[in-house]
């Protein structure tokens, strides 16, 4: 698996040969994060058929709820599925990646699932820990 980072501030031309060239490389899952009302994931979601996960960035005066809205309002047939606005929607992106890219790797699956099962264990341990305090 790779993850790379880009900047698509280009012409369109440009960032059409980006995705397209992205997609001959083998990319399964696009991630996008923009910020005001910036629309990268719808811009890329209409280059390609891959799944697109856009990412509201958390800035401006609107906090990233301009780039919610911008992300999230697609037109039937173009889909982007949006997480939530900052760090936890960016978790959140690379988690459903993955959770995409598990329908047909079973190795990610079970990392996927591995994953879970240790969250939901470190949550357990931080609450114990919390409650030996209060006592």
């Amino acid at each position: 698996m790779k993850c790379e980072f880009v900047q698509l501030i280009e012409p369109p031309d440009a960032a059409k040969a980006y995705v397209k060239d992205a997609e001959e490389r083998g990319c399964k899952v696009f991630i996008c994060a923009a910020g005001l009302a910036a629309h990268l994931a719808g811009a890329v979601a209409g280059m390609t058929t891959r799944p697109v996960i856009g990412v509201p960035v958390d800035c401006g005066p609107l906090q990233g709820h301009d780039a919610l809205l911008s992300t999230v309002m697609m037109p039937g047939g173009i889909p982007v599925a949006t997480v939530a606005i900052g760090k936890a929607g960016a978790k959140n992106a690379g988690y459903l990646a993955a959770q995409i890219l598990g329908v047909a790797d079973q190795i990610m699956a079970d990392k996927v699932k591995a994953e879970r099962v240790s969250n939901a264990e470190a949550l357990l341990a931080k609450d114990e820990a919390m409650q030996a305090k209060l006592k």
